[in-house]
């Protein structure tokens, strides 16, 4: 039937060539219907719980995305004139900034003293350029001394200061208003380096970094993307010594890409920095496919066959495995649908559409392809074929020296695999070739940290605010955190009530402290509130009822672990001291923390799901369930030989461990069915397992070496790129391959010889 099929294809190659080109221009066409979305809140499902809970404390409080923008003069004070002039102006200038709702630094900071029996509130700062050095000194004092902005608006030694820029995005078209916002950032940025030589501006913050990440993946698909390809396929000429084969492959790649691709914006999914894998990994499976079928191909051609019957033979050998591979990978792909993160599941669905189309492709216009081309064979090398008989040999006579060697080395690499660290770091996902690590860097080690965790705390009555007893409470936990030695600064309603406590009793120090008395403390806010000048109000501190005032706490220089941990921490504290305080903690530093935990959770059984269907499968399929469970083996191994590596040597993973796991498996899946398939084969054509493992391994193994020498190839391309997200996929893509081919070629034949020796 496949040779009936495939003799079929070449004798209509003109119009399959046309049909195919038909389909990939339709699909391809979807393309213009894609919509992208850099935003944070594309990792997130509309009903996640902890994402509805952030949005209720954004509603109860103000909004929390801003813009952190650190002021270093190289002087090292902040506390001279030109230095706070220039901090007056920023901040002026930056209530200009789109969507801006709120403008906080050391120089409007609402400072509030006693003069008399009046109470006096303004800015900290005020014409900066006229002060007298005795009240520079008397800034420098109290900025220094006030919990509420040391370590936040100013560095603890004074040598840096900060502002906040509060920013309420819009619902809809958040990537347009990230460009604007960033944009006017960096023309205002640039015009205050321009005027201040002498100083540094350095900026952070989830806008920046959602800009920063657009165009890192925008970077790597115009640029590392297409030279992947070309070292793919300048590999893939060197190793096959044929233009026109690799002629055939790339164009076997472009369709398989543009259909995959053109799938999601017919489907109407959404592209975020997660689907920026999507052309690279379509890619690396439709030329493994190719390469498969080309191989067998060129190879038949050496042997002196027609370049008919060649394509034919090659097509119904690989027919079946490839099939079973497409399958296999699309089923592994697919399970990222159980994922929490909708970009991943759109990851999963896209790939998996591409690999299938890699499939169609392969089976219909590549053996047209090469029928139309001339397509011409050179010679073999005399190395080539013994290298491969040579291997089998080493596997066959030293089977104990080779597998206890190998299960030796994996089982010192999986050791490795407990000092992973499970964590994600936004502003870690660039390295420093981005300005956004350089200036995230800065301020975390001169001005202040950048997670946060935050606390909506209610006193369960209107006004319950002024209580004592509230008041006390807050404070005890506002202390607690502050005790934590990875804790930088903690934002707390009750450092508003010490301060007017003290400036309601002259200013004393002693006076420092909460207010014993409700109705006092209501008067003393409620006094404070109508001398607030504009845009300084308390709504992000309080509710409009008072029943609840908002506690963030910043964190120094953290992974989304360090915020679990303190959170559990923080719980802890909470159920032993205040249980009517319990909650966990929100904020976008929070939600982003446990979705990565969540997410492997979710992940992991998906792909648990997804590779017993697959193993049931290969039992089906190879129609054997000895060697369906064999592959278990090969399947899964290399991976966890990549992750224990991963351990020793870097020792921290986040949310990209989701891609590799299902990329790799697609992988190693289509290397260990090859062997099988031509293993089974020869067995139920009469050959010993011993003959059976020789034949393989050198019908097979060119193929699989070639595939492998490509694809590593090309995935270490990926390791150019300054973003987290594509150099890790491609190191971890690279070292499973590798290990991989070497279960493969080391220990799936002694598996074989060692179950089949004394069957017939």
């Amino acid at each position: 039937m496949l040779n009936r099929y495939t003799t079929g294809i070449i004798r209509f190659r003109w119009a399959v060539v046309a049909l195919a080109t038909l389909l990939a221009a339709a699909l391809a066409a979807g393309g213009d219907r894609i919509t992208v979305d850099n935003d944070f809140r594309a990792l997130f499902n509309d009903d996640d719980p902890r994402l509805i809970a952030f949005d209720a404390l954004e509603e109860t409080f103000t909004k929390s995305n801003s813009v952190l923008i650190a002021i270093a003069p190289n002087d090292g004070s902040v506390f001279t004139r030109e230095a706070l002039g220039t901090v007056e102006k920023l901040t002026e200038a930056a209530w200009q900034t789109p969507y801006s709702i709120r403008v906080e630094s050391l120089t409007n900071y609402t400072h509030s003293s006693a003069d008399g029996d009046e109470l006096i509130v303004g800015p900290l700062v005020e014409d900066a350029e006229s002060l007298t050095d005795t009240k520079l000194a008397a800034i420098e004092r109290i900025a220094l001394e006030d919990s509420d902005i040391k370590g936040s608006l100013v560095s603890l030694d004074g040598r840096v200061a900060g502002m906040s820029i509060t920013l309420a995005m819009p619902d809809d078209d958040r990537d347009a208003a990230t460009v604007e916002i960033t944009d006017h950032l960096s023309r205002l940025l640039d015009d205050i380096r321009a005027s201040n030589p002498d100083m540094s501006f350095h900026s952070t913050g989830y806008v920046v970094g959602n800009r920063a990440m657009g165009d890192a993946i925008d970077a790597d698909l115009s640029t590392l993307i297409p030279i992947t390809m070309l070292v793919i396929l300048a590999m893939t000429l060197i190793i096959l010594r044929s233009v026109w084969s690799t002629v055939a492959i790339a164009v076997i790649a472009l369709f398989s890409v543009i259909s995959a691709i053109g799938f999601v914006g017919w489907s109407g999914m959404v592209m975020t920095p997660v689907s920026s894998g999507i052309p690279v990994i379509v890619m690396v499976m439709a030329i493994a496919d190719s390469i498969h079928v080309i191989a067998t191909t060129l190879s038949g051609i050496r042997k002196g066959l027609d370049k008919t019957v060649a394509i034919v033979e090659s097509v119904v050998a690989n027919a079946w495995p490839v099939l079973l591979t497409s399958v296999t990978t699309a089923i592994g792909f697919l399970s990222l649908n159980a994922s929490d993160a909708p970009p991943f599941q759109v990851l999963g669905n896209a790939v998996a559409f591409g690999v299938v189309s890699a499939f169609v492709y392969s089976m219909t216009l590549l053996p047209a392809l090469l029928a139309i081309l001339p397509l011409r064979a050179p010679k073999s090398t005399s190395g080539e074929q013994p290298f491969f008989d040579r291997l089998a040999s080493l596997v066959i006579e030293r089977p104990k020296t080779v597998s206890i060697g190998f299960c030796l080395v994996a089982v010192i690499l999986i050791s490795g695999i407990p000092r992973i660290e499970l964590g994600d770091n936004l502003y870690r996902y660039f390295d420093r070739s981005y300005q956004i690590r350089v200036d995230s860097d800065f301020i975390v080690d001169n001005l202040t940290g950048l997670e946060k965790l935050e606390y909506s705390l209610e006193s369960g009555q209107e006004g319950g605010i002024s209580d004592p007893e509230y008041l006390r409470r807050v404070e005890e936990f506002a202390s607690w955190f502050r005790e934590q030695p990875e804790v930088s600064h903690v934002f707390a309603f009750t450092d508003i009530m010490k301060r007017l406590n003290r400036n309601m009793h002259g200013d004393d120090p002693e006076f420092y402290k909460l207010p014993a008395n409700s109705e006092l403390a209501a008067q003393y806010l409620l006094l404070y509130e109508f001398s607030l000048p504009f845009g300084s109000d308390l709504n992000d501190r309080m509710n409009v009822s008072k029943s609840a005032t908002r506690m963030a706490v910043t964190v120094g220089d953290g992974t989304s672990r360090d915020l679990r941990e303190l959170d559990e921490r923080a719980q802890a504290w909470l159920r032993a001291n205040s249980p009517e305080f319990f909650q966990e903690a929100s904020g976008l530093s929070s939600i982003v923390a446990y979705m990565t935990l969540r997410n492997l959770h979710s992940m992991l059984s998906g792909t648990i799901i997804a590779m017993s269907l697959i193993s049931l499968m290969l039992i089906a399929a190879l129609r054997s369930i000895r060697l369906g469970l064999i592959s278990f083996i090969p399947n899964f191994l290399p991976a966890f030989m990549t992750f224990g590596l991963w351990g020793f040597l870097v020792g921290q993973l986040g949310v990209v461990s989701s891609v590799v796991l299902a990329t790799v498996f697609g992988i190693v899946v289509d290397d260990t069915i090859h062997l099988l398939s031509r293993y089974l084969k020869a067995r139920r054509n009469g050959m010993d397992a011993t003959d059976a493992v020789r034949h393989s391994i050198c019908t097979v193994g060119p193929a699989l070496w070639t595939t492998t020498l490509v694809l590593s190839s090309g995935f270490l391309v990926l390791l150019a790129s300054g973003f987290q997200l594509s150099w890790v996929l491609g190191i971890l893509v690279t070292i499973t391959v590798l290990f991989a081919l070497a279960a493969d070629f080391f220990l799936l034949p002694i598996l074989l010889m060692a179950i089949d020796r004394n069957r017939s």
